[in-house]
């Protein structure tokens, strides 16, 4: 047993040695207390060692059970594939046959599709026997898929040292304002997420694990704002994590007074790029916001604004168990916790991992990031935009649910929108263009937009499952649009 792996497990007996009913875990209606909890993943480690196999995947909607079998499966020391619910069926299916997961524990509705995958069920346990060697690099205690920009999942294989050293960092990042109480509103499959949740178990905190369903949030069409704000109004979290539209969604819900953040201690946002604005306008509300950067390939969190170290814009400064340099070109690089490999590929060998991130560092060691260097555009007066600072500078004003922008080799940038309501008027849209000018410098404006006659989704193509925009595919689809307003310029001239 790895040390880190060593650390977690005594730290979690020793809690349950306490037996003083401290609450441990909290689902939609169960919960069970740290020394029931320690009882429950023996016996789920015996369960596991009954199987006589090396990989097993989770599909399950987040609650206690979801979070016994997924500690189970890391303190018996075999690999756990992580199925996120946004996953297409064709997507779920090329994880499990690239895995060879050989057990499957999964929600009822998923039986149909396992059956066609070759599974036949035994128990709580999916089954099936694959040939062949593994496929994935010894040691890899967590294998997360991520859909990247195209629709087939990449899976990232990582080792417990480097899942549960980034975990204890981010509870150490926490420490100064000890919450006690962390609510799980991403899916655990979601990494970010299943760190937040060791790291609230090394602190001995309450973790809850509602149901997405309980929560209000749907994969495919957003979320039922009145029951996410009721939960937490009843369950009042000290700490979250959110990605920037439901950071975006608290802070109006608590400037219209439908939320009251006054419990809430410590809110991490990460997973794209947070718009200053935003990150003023959850200050004002009193939501405690701390923006991080970090990726799949290094375990997630990398860097991280803290209590007493925040400098609202950057990602906060590198934690402590990782090196962060810039590449001559201004690339983020990482050394520490990065990736064994990716499935079905030699293994990573090198000190130094390329995020593909660009980025610069202010005097204080704060990383500022300037998006992503493959995203890059160069507009015809030869200046470089990252489109997604752009977007995130859009998505973030009231009526924007979506924006594309666009300025290779042109004059003026164009920018496709969608709002957040269909009764959403050009003039409003207008004036929310014109607010994400003011916080952005002349040559990465938009001076021209067009609203979308349909939003960007996975099932037409132009997201992927994890909801990034398919860059190649908008173009070409809207070409005629975003250059449009060029061509008149020009006939006009």
């Amino acid at each position: 047993m790895s040390l880190e792996l060593q650390r977690f497990q005594e730290t979690l007996r020793g809690y349950a040695g306490r037996n003083d009913n401290r609450i441990a875990l909290w689902g939609d209606t169960l919960r069970l207390d740290y020394t029931t909890l320690y009882a429950e993943l023996l016996y789920r480690q015996e369960r596991l060692r009954d199987e006589q196999v090396q990989v097993i995947a989770l599909a399950l909607d987040n609650g206690v059970e979801a979070m016994l079998w997924d500690l189970a499966v890391l303190f018996e020391g075999l690999t756990c594939v992580t199925l996120p619910p946004f996953f297409s069926p064709a997507q779920r299916a090329h994880c499990l046959e690239q895995s060879q997961a050989e057990r499957v524990i999964a929600e009822p509705e998923l039986a149909a599709e396992l059956l066609a995958a070759g599974y036949e069920q035994r128990g709580e346990f999916w089954c099936r026997t694959f040939s062949g060697p593994s496929r994935m690099p010894a040691g890899t205690a967590k294998l997360t898929f991520t859909s990247g920009t195209t629709g087939t999942p990449k899976g990232v294989c990582l080792s417990a040292d480097s899942l549960l050293r980034v975990a204890r960092e981010l509870e150490q990042a926490s420490l100064a304002t000890a919450p006690q109480h962390h609510v799980a509103l991403l899916p655990l499959a979601i990494l970010l997420e299943n760190l937040g949740c060791y790291a609230a178990l090394y602190a001995g905190a309450m973790l809850s694990l509602p149901s997405q369903k309980t929560l209000g949030i749907h994969a495919a069409s957003g979320v039922e704002v009145p029951r996410l704000l009721g939960y937490l109004a009843r369950r009042q979290p000290q700490s979250l994590i959110l990605v920037p539209q439901l950071l975006l969604l608290l802070v109006s819900a608590a400037e219209q007074k439908a939320f009251d953040p006054q419990n809430l201690r410590f809110a991490a946002v990460g997973g794209a790029r947070v718009a200053e604005d935003l990150l003023h306008r959850a200050q004002r509300v009193g939501v405690p916001v701390y923006e991080g950067y970090g990726l799949s390939e290094c375990a997630s969190v990398v860097c991280l604004n803290r209590p007493g170290a925040r400098r609202p814009g950057s990602v906060g400064q590198p934690l402590p168990h990782v090196e962060v340099r810039l590449a001559e070109d201004g690339e983020v690089l990482i050394k520490g916790s990065t990736l064994l490999g990716y499935l079905g590929e030699p293994a990573y060998a090198e000190a130094w991992w390329p995020s593909g991130d660009l980025g610069e560092f202010d005097p204080e060691g704060f990383l500022y990031l300037k998006g992503r260097k493959k995203h890059q555009f160069v507009t015809s007066y030869g200046r470089n935009v990252n489109p997604e600072w752009v977007e995130a500078e859009l998505t973030q004003r009231r009526h924007i649910a979506q924006a594309f922008v666009y300025g290779e080799a042109l004059p003026h940038n164009h920018a496709l929108l969608w709002p957040h309501r269909t009764d959403c008027s050009d003039a409003e849209l207008a004036a929310a263009v014109a607010e994400a000018n003011e916080a952005l410098p002349e040559y990465a404006q938009v001076h021209h937009w067009t609203r979308l006659p349909q939003p960007f989704t996975a099932a037409n193509g132009l997201l992927t499952a994890n909801g990034r925009p398919r860059r190649d595919a908008i173009v070409a689809l809207y070409r005629a649009q975003l250059t449009e307003s060029t061509f008149s310029e020009e006939s006009a001239s």
